[in-house]
């Protein structure tokens, strides 16, 4: 029993603990700190954890109340719905490139059109020699030449070049000894110095061009040839009694007329082109048989098959003359169901020469083996191809125009037309719209050669 006695008033008046504890409501056996002789010491118990406080519940505030959504009318959908579209097409447009203002003139041809193999016959004549050991050119290559012009000198296989050299140490000898009479002359001679003195002027003169001098070589040089012809008449007349100076002249002349006879000089019978250029079909192709050959010979010449000339196979083609103004196109069709029109003028444009365009006439035409052969007639310069034998070319059943984008067309007083810059410069040429397919416009000048394929024209 404890030492100390609780002297109050017991609240429990030492009954056992009834109520709920904190030990489930079972009675208390410990240790009675007030003096219980039943009270025990409980047993050591692990505390409870402890529990989070409660949260209180969150106020309920009551809902608010929205007003009903205002429905928009007619005209504000419209004004909304304009302004997207303003906005959409202004993007737009300023996403697009800027449009070009230049435009470039391309040749254009209009209607049908009809592409072949072609082989040209000109009106040319070849002219031949044999044994032909060199050929001196004298006349320019391509050029015209008119009547009585040499053309060229050919030597044959007994002329060689020992030849000349021996007829340059005559002269050599004959210009020697002339020298020599003169200075062995002791009186003053007035007429022999002014040949001499007409020459070295002549020849200073003829010097000071080719240095870089204004004037006319031509015109010079012919001025020197006629003072040495002077100067060398007045000192054979001089010397004529000389006997050894004769005898040098008699070696000269003998040497020149050996060597003539190994050269032939042709001259030009007519005014009339010359080329030096041959590629055998001149002899069997001609403007008076062309109509003969079918088309399937005609395939085979473009081929590369000569015509049967009946040319001597001894002889040395030296050149050719052509007539100008008239040729022949013996053109193979691709498309052999077109039905061609004799008499009929259509537009022929040849392959490589994109900005030449001349009108051809069809002669006749004729199908066989699978080919349409069309004999075609052109009056124009024989130019053009000169040196040309197969080629491709296009027909056009319409006349030849120039192409231009359709915004260059401008018009101008009532008059179209369009403007041409060149160098800063621009002027206005007055047109006629044959044709507008989508954004090109074919047109041809009222005024003829003043468009030409290239020029850059404003787009407006």
């Amino acid at each position: 029993m404890d030492q100390y006695q609780y002297q109050g008033q017991d609240p429990y008046q030492g009954q056992p603990y009834q109520g709920q504890d904190p030990y489930q409501g079972q009675p208390y056996q410990g240790q009675d700190p007030y003096g219980d002789p039943g009270y025990q010491e409980p047993a050591y118990q692990e505390p409870a954890p402890q529990q989070p406080a409660p949260r209180r519940p969150a106020s309920r505030r009551p809902a608010k109340q929205t007003r009903p959504k205002k429905r928009l009318n007619r005209v504000q959908i419209f004004v909304i719905l304009a302004a997207v579209l303003f906005a959409a097409g202004y993007v737009f447009v300023s996403l697009q490139p800027a449009k070009s203002k230049y435009g470039t003139i391309e040749t254009g041809l209009l209607g049908a059109h009809y592409t072949g193999d072609a082989l040209i016959v000109r009106n040319e004549t070849p002219y031949e020699s044999e044994s032909v050991t060199s050929v001196e050119y004298v006349a320019s290559e391509g050029k015209t030449v008119t009547r009585g012009s040499t053309i060229c000198n050919v030597f044959s296989s007994g002329y060689s070049t020992k030849e000349m050299t021996t007829l340059q140490d005559d002269r050599d000898q004959i210009r020697d000894y002339q020298l020599k009479l003169i200075a062995s002359e002791s009186a003053y001679d007035a007429r022999m110095d002014r040949v001499n003195s007409d020459v070295l002027v002549r020849a200073r003169e003829v010097r000071q061009i080719i240095g870089g001098a204004q004037g006319n070589l031509v015109t010079e040089e012919t001025l020197l040839s006629t003072a040495i012809t002077a100067r060398q008449q007045y000192i054979n007349s001089k010397y004529s009694t000389d006997q050894r100076l004769s005898r040098l002249r008699d070696d000269e002349q003998a040497q020149q007329q050996r060597i003539d006879s190994w050269t032939k000089t042709y001259v030009a019978s007519t005014d009339t082109i010359v080329s030096f250029y041959s590629d055998g079909y001149e002899y069997g192709l001609t403007l008076e048989n062309f109509s003969e050959f079918s088309p399937a010979q005609v395939r085979r010449m473009i081929n590369g098959e000569k015509p049967n000339s009946g040319a001597a196979k001894t002889k040395t083609t030296i050149y050719r003359t052509i007539t100008d103004g008239e040729w022949v196109v013996l053109a193979l069709m691709n498309d052999t169901s077109w039905n061609p029109i004799v008499g009929q003028t259509y537009v022929l444009q040849l392959e490589r020469f994109v900005n030449t365009q001349v009108n051809a006439t069809v002669e006749s035409f004729t199908r066989s083996g699978g080919e349409l052969l069309v004999r075609l007639r052109v009056e124009a310069s024989v130019e053009p191809v000169l040196y040309m034998r197969a080629c491709t070319i296009t027909l056009s059943d319409t006349v030849a125009t120039y192409k231009v984008p359709s915004r260059a067309v401008y018009s101008q007083d009532g008059m179209d037309g369009v403007v041409v810059t060149s160098g800063g410069t621009e002027y206005f040429i007055p047109v006629q719209v044959v044709y507008t397919q989508g954004t090109d416009s074919y047109v041809t000048p009222v005024t003829q050669g003043l468009l030409t394929e290239g020029l850059t024209v404003l787009l407006f």
